[in-house]
């Protein structure tokens, strides 16, 4: 199976032909030319990855294929081979578009290595373009996203009854999106030009509660100093939405029984009857069945409220989603904080697909969001960035408690304690043996395995110190020193 699709430039044709026969060896799909212009005859009539060019060249020197590359191929990486007296150039190209360059004389590895880079950036790329489509054409309904099959049940159920009048109730975990759901029910209802009115039924006591839904009139209690209409009015001809319904009193619950029944209510303290023209979408943490059995809920009232409902499934239960989500979070949050970091690191999503998010979806948002702040001007989410913790083990520290991107889960989504040490013992074994290779890789160049592992010097010398990784034949300290003077 192919990797990818390189393009060779290069006028020296045992150069050309060694670097062909290298990456031809390993996977990729190889094409070459002799010439600038040629190559850019081959770039014009073929999609590419990568393009591999000498900076010295007849027809259109590698400088013109960087620029050309950078404005009609921006997605085409170019690495540049460059004489050594030719640096600052190379450096020159860098800074339009080049992804790396390499110093000649070289060694095929060294190639190879820098072509895995790019081949690693650009495979991130893709899955990140698929994800995208995955949100924009396939798996999104008014901001609410999901690929799970329960959640597109979800999404299915709620095109067809935004369009009714029918009262909905949606029952779910706090973070799940909720008020997502009501706010797409409005909007795609006939009711959408009108107002859509919000509640939390938990935020106020039962008197505040009962003035809030029906109003009241001037005198009706104390501090009632003029006539004040409540949101059954306000929401008329449009939506209520009442937020944490299991938690109104029996008083209101009577009360609302009644608006549900007759469509009328009076205000607080006055005798008018008012028209309640009100369609409603109600939500809920609480299983009001159970609620209804042990006596704290009306029964005839949840039948009433219980006309669709809508259950929303935990973060936990619908994995597929989340780095979708994750993806969609941290583009908007990028863009609105004119942050560079567009794409996760491999690391960083399998840690979140692997979390079980006990606040789901809206968990999920501040910590993409806390992601964005600490990287800063970075291009790549991080796992460390995920954590936030100063001591997190991906920057050289300790697992914190109950941090679950340091590998310590939330224990109330973990049965078993002991198969969360296995897969932080796997992970570390796994991180250990794959350094310990690269340094074998390169022949112990701690800058160059530094430049492969995405680290730098420092970094790498924290993570040999802390794996206790040495050289044979070298002691501890002068291997570390040796790291550190490179």
């Amino acid at each position: 199976m192919k990797k990818g699709s390189i393009l060779i430039i290069d006028d020296e044709p045992l150069m050309r032909v060694s670097m062909v026969d290298a990456l031809l060896a390993v996977g990729y799909a190889v094409q070459e030319a002799s010439t600038g212009s040629e190559g850019l005859e081959r770039l014009q009539s073929t999609e590419f990855n990568l393009v591999i060019t000498d900076l010295r060249l007849p027809g259109a020197d590698g400088l013109q294929i960087v620029a050309k590359c950078k404005e009609q191929w921006p997605n085409t990486e170019v690495i540049v081979i460059t004489a050594h007296g030719s640096v600052d150039t190379a450096v020159h190209a860098m800074k339009g578009g080049a992804y790396d360059y390499i110093t000649k004389p070289f060694s095929m590895d060294e190639l190879l290595l820098s072509v895995e880079r790019v081949h690693g950036v650009v495979a991130l790329r893709e899955e990140n373009r698929v994800l995208r489509e995955e949100l924009e054409h396939k798996f999104s309904f008014q901001g609410i996203i999901g690929k799970n099959e329960r959640m597109r049940q979800v999404l299915e159920k709620i095109k067809l009854v935004a369009n009714t009048d029918s009262t909905v109730l949606i029952v779910g975990e706090s973070g799940t999106g909720k008020e997502l759901v009501a706010n797409a029910i409005h909007a795609n209802s006939t009711r959408h030009q009108y107002a859509l009115i919000k509640v939390s039924c938990a935020a106020l006591p039962e008197t505040l509660l009962e003035a809030e839904l029906f109003g009241h009139e001037k005198g009706a209690f104390t501090g009632a100093l003029r006539q004040r209409r409540g949101r059954f009015e306000l929401a008329h001809q449009g939506t209520l939405f009442l937020d944490e319904i299991g938690e109104i009193s029996p008083v209101v619950q009577i009360k609302l029984l009644r608006v549900l029944q007759e469509r009328q209510f009076e205000r607080v303290g006055g005798n008018e009857t008012i028209e309640a023209d009100v369609r409603l979408v109600c939500a809920t943490q609480k299983d009001l069945k159970k609620e209804v059995e042990q006596g704290r809920f009306r029964e005839d009232l949840y039948y009433r409220l219980n006309v669709v409902p809508v259950q929303l499934p935990p973060l936990r239960e619908r994995r597929e989603d989340i780095l979708t989500l994750a993806q969609h979070f941290l583009e908007v949050l990028a863009t609105r904080n004119q942050q560079k970091c567009q794409t996760l690191s491999r690391q960083a999503r399998e840690v979140l697909f692997r979390y079980g998010f006990p606040g789901n979806v809206r968990e999920l948002e501040n910590t993409i969001e806390r992601a964005v702040a600490l990287a800063q001007q970075s291009e790549e989410i991080q796992v460390v960035d995920l954590c936030g913790q100063s001591r997190c083990p991906y920057s050289g520290g300790e697992p914190q408690k109950d941090c679950g991107f340091c590998g310590e889960q939330d224990r109330k989504n973990t049965t078993k304690r002991g198969t969360l040490e296995t897969l932080v013992a796997a992970r570390e074994q796994f991180e250990r043996a794959h350094i310990l290779e690269i340094l074998q890789r390169t022949g112990w160049s701690r800058t160059t395995a530094a430049q492969v592992l995405g680290l730098s010097r420092k970094g790498l010398w924290e993570k040999c110190k802390r794996y206790d990784i040495v050289r044979s034949g070298e002691g501890a300290d002068s291997d570390r020193d040796e790291a550190l003077d490179e």
